[in-house]
């Protein structure tokens, strides 16, 4: 264990999200308490022309302990401070250098559109945050990608549309969202629908004078409900929404195990554009060990079967970091996938969450927390620009392996709009179900937040509250 004493009173995220990133096998805790000053008995590393200081003292459950004085008016220069003495005492240099924001290509795209020259937005963000030479290149690639990608778009004018369905076939080990496993009795499945059906008819008219560009049904796994399930949810959503003028509509339908030829004409049916199944892994043993309750097999045979329905936007995941894999089972996982010849891959990195069942897992079985995740990436995206695709969207997590990026990459034509949106933060995003997160954009690029509850008991019977909630945020607050 890592505990950190903190005398400053606050920005303790921004301390916990620094320091984890150098020690990501340690519990790190931060106690706030005065530290007394002129302590000799550990090193004390000093920090320069920063005003106002404050003190961190790190504690090791070996003994090792030191100071470091950070500024303590200054939150950059405070993560760059832990940064550069935690580097230099754990000789570890990390890919996205001091920055801890999910949105890195946000920041690039903004100094480029702000009309920046590319060799002063590399200077900046490099000489600001630390970030490698490689990752700037990887953001600026992205940004500019983005903003040709938004250009047509007209977020004053338009929103995009979330529905969650929190259900799957079983629950993935490595998994912390709000997902139940379906099994035989449908009744919270049901009780579920209904409460959804509601949201979308009382809050269908809560954006005034704007119509949905993208619609996105996500989960769990939407495609664990029945075809008449599915074919009804949608028709409701036609009903009150505007789907047939869409510019982008996906349905995760995820997992393969999932996935019939029935629901695919449903979705074929109400024009649903783009889809995705999703393997995470094509090596059978990881498949068993993660709990996903299909074979490599089924994954070729779902993607077969979406091809010849009619689909020619198919997206597949895949996860760096699982447990028991190394770079040659990365290397099987791309191979596979290429011969299927998807349109899009996302390259996820592991993020081991607190409500996640693999972290104590992991440690009963022996499993390390993080292989090399580096040698990963690099072999996945290697892999998908083989493939014809090139980086649309980027976003980080807490805890990834390795402090890398999950990625997404495309061949032309075929990227995810919705994904930049909800990425960017340009757009409102009205989104429904258990655990959604409504999102509002002013006119001046200011972003509100309306959660709705995660756990689906606490959805339905709070389900007027959740209603409520958009229109406060919405109607009640129009500019």
């Amino acid at each position: 264990m890592i505990s950190i004493e903190s005398d400053l009173g606050k920005n303790t995220y921004e301390i916990h999200s620094m320091s984890k990133a150098f020690f990501p096998h340690e519990d790190v805790r931060i106690t706030e308490c005065d530290i007394p000053g002129n302590d000799t008995s550990h090193t004390v590393i000093k920090a320069e022309n920063c005003g106002k200081v404050g003190k961190l003292v790190y504690k090791s459950d070996t003994g090792d302990m030191f100071e470091i004085e950070v500024p303590a008016d200054d939150r950059d220069e405070l993560k760059r401070t832990i940064y550069r003495e935690l580097s230099l005492r754990t000789g570890i240099s990390l890919p996205w250098g001091s920055l801890t924001g999910i949105r890195p290509t946000g920041m690039v795209r903004k100094r480029i559109e702000s009309g920046m020259s590319d060799e002063a937005v590399m200077n900046d963000m490099r000489s600001r945050y630390y970030i490698s030479q490689e990752k700037l290149q990887l953001a600026m690639e992205i940004a500019k990608r983005e903003i040709e990608l938004m250009r047509p778009l007209s977020p004053e004018k338009n929103y995009s549309l979330y529905v969650d369905i929190p259900f799957c076939p079983t629950r993935c080990l490595y998994c912390s969202f709000t997902s139940n496993a379906v099994g035989r009795d449908r009744t919270k499945v049901e009780a579920y629908l209904g409460a959804l059906k509601k949201e979308i008819k009382e809050t269908s008219d809560i954006i005034k004078n704007k119509k949905p560009d993208t619609i996105y049904i996500g989960g769990g796994t939407p495609t664990a409900l029945l075809p008449e399930e599915l074919d009804e949810l949608l028709s409701t959503l036609k009903e009150y929404f505007d789907t047939e003028n869409v510019k982008e509509y996906t349905v995760e339908a995820g997992r393969p195990d999932s996935i019939t030829v029935d629901k695919l004409r449903v979705l074929k049916k109400h024009r649903v554009t783009r889809i995705s199944v999703n393997p995470q892994t094509m090596n059978q043993k990881t498949l068993e060990i993660i709990g996903r309750r299909h074979t490599v097999e089924q994954v070729a045979e779902a993607f077969h079967m979406a091809r010849g329905e009619g689909f020619d936007n198919i997206n597949m995941d895949m996860i760096l970091g699982l447990p028991g894999e190394d770079t040659e089972d990365v290397k099987r996982t791309v191979s596979a996938i290429s011969k299927l010849g998807p349109d899009a891959l996302t390259i996820h990195t592991l993020a081991l969450k607190r409500a996640s069942i693999m972290k104590e897992w992991l440690v009963e079985n022996g499993y390390p927390e993080t292989a090399d995740t580096a040698a990963m990436m690099d072999i996945a995206c290697h892999g998908a620009r083989e493939m014809g695709m090139k980086p649309y969207y980027l976003y980080r997590q807490k805890n990834m392996a390795g402090n890398l990026e999950n990625t997404g990459y495309a061949t032309e034509g075929k990227y995810g709009i919705y994904n930049i949106l909800i990425n960017e933060e340009v757009q409102d995003i009205l989104a429904l179900g258990a655990g959604a997160i409504s999102k509002r954009v002013d006119s001046m690029g200011n972003t509100e937040r309306s959660a709705n509850f995660k756990e689906v008991h606490d959805y339905i019977a709070g389900i007027d509250e959740m209603i409520e909630r958009k229109r406060r945020l919405w109607v009640y607050n129009e500019d």
